[in-house]
């Protein structure tokens, strides 16, 4: 199933390793989406604060914690309030396929599959409850 974007929605991708940036790009691309690409955290404020996205997916490597310290840091030197979504992808602090709220307004998921990371990003712009 393709999640449609109500409106056209603004997504930072925040990566380290480019292939990575550009094949979530392509996918998410797909849903119509309006993208963007930042390979850290200095270059994600950068793009914060010339294109205000409607939420930031970050999937850096790293320690877990050292992701969500990333992530926490992005929306604080950026001035981001907690009506901006940040979601924390691929890091192994979940089992494979959970959700989990960590602050509010960030989520931390472990997808099984790339699907069930569109339909949760399409659940969280869309304001429903990210974890049904």
């Amino acid at each position: 199933m393709k999640p449609q974007p109500a409106q056209t929605y603004r997504i930072l991708i925040v990566e380290d390793v480019q292939e990575t940036r550009e094949a979530i790009e392509i996918l998410l691309w797909r849903d119509g989406y309006i993208l963007s690409q930042a390979r850290d955290e200095d270059e994600a404020v950068e793009k914060i604060f010339a294109h205000r996205p409607d939420l930031i997916l970050v999937s850096i490597g790293g320690l877990p914690e050292a992701v969500v310290g990333t992530a926490q840091r992005i929306r604080k030197r950026s001035n981001l309030d907690e009506s901006t979504p940040l979601v924390i992808f691929s890091i192994a602090i979940l089992p494979d396929g959970v959700t989990e709220e960590i602050a509010p307004n960030i989520f931390v998921i472990v997808p099984e599959n790339f699907n069930q990371l569109r339909r949760l990003l399409a659940r969280i712009l869309r304001g429903e409850s990210p974890t049904q």
